[in-house]
C-alpha cells in the first residue's frame, strides 16, 4: 500500500474516533500510527484546511470533535490508478457490448467526471490506447447477469448448451465456480451434474439459462483450482503431460519473449533456435497453437501430438494439391 493510502487511513481512524465521541488528538494519532506528534498535527491541519472537516478543539476533553455533520471524501485516486482502471475498461469493453461492458463504461465516465483535474479524458485515452481481440465469442448480457448472480450466491444454473464438438444441444444443471475472461471470451468453470464431473462452458454457447433456487455447498479450491492453472490453454484435465516444441532460429526471435505457461522451460540451441517445454492436459488447443507457426515449429514430444499434426498436414496437402 502506498504512503498516500496510509495517510488516508489516519484520516479514517481520526474521523471514526470523533464519531465514537472519543475526542482524538495529535498525541493519540501519533501513538496509533507510530509517527511524530508534529506529523500528526499536520495531518489534523490537512483534514481541517483541505478536506474541510469542521474540526473544533475541546480543551476540557483535550481532543477534537465536529461542529457539524461531516463525511470524509472518497479515497483520492492517483493518475496511475485512474489510467490502470481505464485501460482495463478498454480491454473488456472491446469484446463485451452487453451488461459488463455497459457497466464498466458507466464506471469509466464517473471516474472521468470526478478526476478531470488529472488531465486524462475519454478522447485522449481513445487516441492513445486501444485493445484488439479476434476470434472471441461475445455473450448474451442477460445470461452473463444470471451466471454472475449464481456465482455470488452459490446457486445452481439450468442451461441449454450447444457443443461444437458433438454439434448438438444438451440440457443440464451445473454448479458455477469460477468465471474467467479467456482470449476475449467468457468461460465458466462448473460442476456438471449431468456428467458428474468438472466442465468449462463458453457463455456464448449458452442458448438458454435459468437461475435456480437450488443452492450448493462449494467444493474446496484444491479440487477445482488446478483445472484453471495447471496446463496450457482452456482445455484442462487431471492428467498432465509434457509438450516440447522446437522453433527455428528465425521464429525463436519472437517466441523467446512470450509466456505460454508460468511453468514453461526454454532451452537455447547453438544455431539460435529454441526448445520450449510446457505442461498440457489436452492436445486440441496446443495442436492449433503449434500449427500457427507452420514449418517454423516442430513438436518433439509427445508422439500423439506429432501424429495429430502429421495427419492434419496430410489432409491439408490434399486440399491444396
Amino acid at each position: 500500500m502506498g504512503n498516500r493510502h496510509l495517510i488516508f487511513e489516519r484520516y479514517l481512524w481520526f474521523h471514526a474516533e470523533i464519531k465514537k465521541g472519543r475526542y482524538p488528538n495529535a498525541p493519540k494519532l501519533a501513538k496509533k500510527y507510530g509517527i511524530t506528534e508534529r506529523t500528526a498535527a499536520r495531518n489534523i491541519a490537512f483534514m481541517r484546511d483541505f478536506l474541510e472537516a469542521p474540526l473544533r478543539y475541546v480543551p476540557a476533553r483535550r481532543g477534537y470533535t465536529y461542529d457539524t455533520e461531516f463525511s470524509l471524501p472518497d479515497l483520492p485516486i492517483s493518475q496511475a490508478e485512474l489510467l490502470a482502471v481505464l485501460l482495463a475498461q478498454n480491454l473488456i469493453t472491446s469484446t463485451d457490448t452487453g451488461y459488463i461492458g455497459k457497466a464498466i463504461k458507466k464506471f469509466g465516465r464517473k471516474l472521468f467526471q470526478r478526476n478531470s483535474h488529472m488531465g486524462i479524458s475519454q478522447a485522449s485515452l481513445e487516441q492513445r490506447f486501444s485493445a484488439s481481440w479476434h476470434g472471441y465469442s461475445p455473450c448474451n448480457s442477460r445470461i452473463f447477469q444470471k451466471v454472475v448472480l449464481g456465482l455470488l450466491t452459490d446457486r445452481c444454473l439450468q442451461l441449454a448448451y450447444l457443443s461444437p464438438l458433438r454439434n448438438r444441444r444438451t440440457e443440464r444443471v451445473i454448479e458455477p465456480y469460477h468465471l474467467r475472461h479467456y482470449m476475449g471470451s467468457w468461460v465458466l468453470l462448473a460442476w456438471c451434474r449431468l456428467r458428474n464431473d468438472w466442465r468449462q462452458f463458453y457463455l456464448a454457447r449458452m442458448v438458454q439459462l435459468e437461475l435456480l433456487n437450488d443452492s450448493f455447498v462449494r467444493k474446496p479450491p484444491s479440487e477445482w483450482r488446478p483445472l484453471l492453472e495447471n496446463a496450457f490453454g482452456i482445455f484442462q484435465g487431471h492428467g498432465l503431460f509434457r509438450v516440447k516444441i522446437r522453433f527455428t532460429p528465425y521464429m525463436a526471435r519472437w517466441v523467446r519473449n512470450q509466456v505460454w505457461h508460468p511453468d514453461q522451460q526454454k532451452e537455447e540451441l547453438e544455431d539460435g533456435g529454441m526448445i520450449l517445454t510446457i505442461p498440457a492436459a489436452d492436445l486440441r488447443e496446443i495442436k492449433m497453437q503449434v500449427m500457427r507457426f507452420g514449418a517454423e515449429a516442430q513438436v518433439l514430444e509427445p508422439e500423439a501430438l506429432r501424429c495429430l499434426i502429421h495427419d492434419e498436414i496430410q489432409k491439408m496437402a490434399i486440399k491444396y494439391a
